[in-house]
């Protein structure tokens, strides 16, 4: 009778193991195969729209009809880049243009080192506080530099200041930036070329963050790309090559694009004032932001778009260090579980067509469920196979689904850079690239799901500290 027991009690063990491999490898392979939809989707696209106007033949195209820009700069604890990245946006190659730079209570010298480098003094300028943000203490601006507006105001957070620029400017089109960015020379004229072709529907414009460490950078410009030398900005290279280039244009190419980076994005100020401007008191501001977007315009019933396009880059600083990244990619996940939880009503609703389906449904099945799924593949399939409950055809199903597919992603990606962009300039390059391409599998990755459940952990616990995020500066990352 007992070994009747036990041998019940090890089917069902046994079963148990065996749902669990299942459930954990169908989710693995739903997911994966839908990246590699995503690859061929970008793939077409890349291809589709490969020869466009370059150069002088952008300006003379577009610089006539180009509307006015204003560049959104929130600035807090920066004064290692902040006037580097101003000089640099200053440079850029746009017809009409102003940069509004928000001091956000900084505790550094980022204000001095502004009035410093620019010799500005203190204006008056009349605006309205449609959306909501902390007391403004002075605006600052010279004769010298026309088109430079800088904001001292009181801490509120990157939303906030975001929004002070927002009262502030007076252009029909607003670029959120990072202060931590660089912008191409053209990338402005690049990135504007939907609302000149479509005016009437276009509301918003995504365009590439690419990493700067290893790069030359001279004047505030990128003279050279190059591979970084610290190991973790070359495995954050490859995933900013994939989120990018990849998985934001076909979420642009099946149009529920839900994100546009707050480090380079285009939108019409006039409905980002209707909504609101940007929602205080969450992390993923940007994210939140376009998806604020999506439903005014489909419960208003009005034809609309939100594109990315790859060819207008910015570039950014990314961390070098294990403990700041840790902190960045938890923050990251804490935002888009806030914006799911504050627009849970869009999932799957037909109200919001694809945005609702597909959009939200993704961030359910890879934000929320996802790191506890992988989680558990980690953890149990393995721990099963080593109990001898389950056999081996499964444990290399997982590995097939967490690693194989992975790289083939991964150097999908990089196969695409190359052979449609072609920005890094050596064979060498490419050979580092690919070879970290294989190597973030490989621990990379699991510690990025441990970043997220840390994340998942912070946003259950009502954890809304950003963190603090270390700089060197673009002079020294060269």
């Amino acid at each position: 009778m007992i070994e009747v027991d036990l041998q019940a009690i090890a089917h069902a063990l046994t079963r148990f193991a065996e749902s669990i491999a299942w459930f954990v490898i169908a989710a693995g392979l739903f997911q994966n195969a839908f990246h590699i939809w995503q690859l061929v989707l970008a793939a077409r696209a890349l291809r589709r729209d490969r020869g466009g106007p370059q150069g002088r033949l952008l300006w003379r195209r577009y610089a006539e009809t180009a509307p006015p820009i204003a560049l959104l700069v929130p600035a807090y604890g920066e004064e290692l880049t902040i006037v580097e990245s101003v000089r640099s946006l200053l440079s850029l190659q746009y017809p009409a243009f102003e940069v509004v730079v928000v001091n956000d209570g900084s505790k550094d010298r980022t204000l001095d080192a502004l009035l410093e480098a620019f010799e500005l003094q203190p204006v008056d300028r009349d605006y309205e506080l449609i959306a909501p943000c902390a007391r403004i203490r002075g605006l600052y601006a010279t004769a010298r530099q026309p088109k430079l507006l800088v904001v001292d105001k009181e801490n509120g957070g990157k939303a906030d200041a975001l929004n002070a620029a927002l009262n502030l400017s007076r252009a029909p089109i607003v670029c959120s930036m990072d202060a931590d960015s660089l912008l191409e020379p053209d990338a402005l004229l690049r990135a504007v070329r939907p609302f000149v072709e479509d005016p009437e529907r276009m509301v918003a414009v995504g365009g590439s963050v690419r990493i700067a460490n290893g790069c030359e950078i001279r004047f505030g410009r990128v003279t050279r790309i190059g591979v970084p030398r610290n190991f973790l900005a070359v495995l954050q290279t490859i995933e900013y090559l994939r989120a990018f280039l990849m998985a934001r244009l076909a979420w642009s190419e099946l149009q529920s694009l839900l994100i546009i980076s707050g480090a380079f994005g285009l939108f019409r100020r006039e409905p980002v004032l209707a909504v609101g401007g940007y929602s205080l008191g969450t992390v993923g501001e940007d994210m939140e932001l376009v998806v604020k977007l999506h439903k005014h315009f489909r419960r208003e019933k009005k034809p609309y778009r939100v594109v990315f396009l790859p060819e207008p880059v910015c570039w950014t600083e990314c961390p070098e260090d294990l403990g700041v990244l840790g902190r960045q990619r938890a923050r990251w996940h804490r935002g888009a579980l806030e914006t799911f939880e504050r627009h849970r009503d869009v999932l799957f609703n037909p109200r919001y067509g694809r945005v609702g389906v597909l959009g939200f449904g993704y961030i359910l099945i890879v934000d929320v469920l996802g790191p506890f799924i992988e989680l558990a593949g980690y953890v149990l399939v393995p721990a099963f196979y080593l109990l001898g409950v389950l056999n081996a055809a499964y444990l290399w199903a997982f590995l097939a689904v967490s690693f194989a597919f992975g790289v083939v992603l991964s150097v999908g990606a990089l196969a695409l850079e190359e052979s449609e962009l072609r920005r890094f300039p050596d064979v060498k390059s490419l050979v580092v690239l690919m070879l970290a391409g294989i190597v973030e599998n490989f621990g990379y990755r699991q510690i990025n799901n441990f970043w997220r459940v840390r994340g998942t952990w912070q946003y259950l616990t009502k954890q809304h500290s950003w963190g603090t995020m270390t700089r060197r500066g673009f002079t020294k990352a060269a």
